[in-house]
């Protein structure tokens, strides 16, 4: 019997992400997370927009769990909101579940009309990780 489908949620809510404690605490280690295939849509077009998202974090005590991030980030699927804001609404939610140490978010957007667009943003404020590659 083939399982059935996890279905979207309605709407992107931080109540979607799981988390599991982290093993190694005491430890500040680099845990990168890359997802190719965000799409939200443009509030002003209601053109589809597709991006690369990379997370980078050294977590507390809590590491985030996969599948309920995929779930989560499938939620802004039809989503009408711009880049700079789905940016930072995904950074806050994190952080809220996570208390990470620090958190990086690099979101690049597929160009549009010949424009390319690359956010970043961290908790602390400023404070970006590095790539791990």
């Amino acid at each position: 019997m083939t399982p059935s489908p996890t279905p979207l949620a309605a709407a992107p809510s931080r109540d979607l992400l799981e988390t599991f404690p982290n093993q190694f605490p005491a430890r500040d280690y680099l845990i990168e997370i890359v997802c190719p295939e965000f799409t939200s849509v443009c509030p002003k077009t209601g053109h589809p927009d597709f991006g690369t998202l990379t997370f980078r974090y050294i977590a507390g005590d809590r590491c985030v769990e996969l599948k309920s991030l995929k779930l989560y980030l499938q939620a802004y699927r039809n989503a009408g909101i711009f880049y700079e804001n789905v940016s930072n609404t995904i950074l806050d939610d994190l952080v809220a579940v996570l208390e990470p140490r620090r958190l990086t978010l690099v979101a690049t957007f597929t160009p549009r009309g010949g424009i390319s667009s690359c956010i970043t943003v961290s908790h602390p404020t400023g404070d970006h990780l590095p790539a791990a590659r």
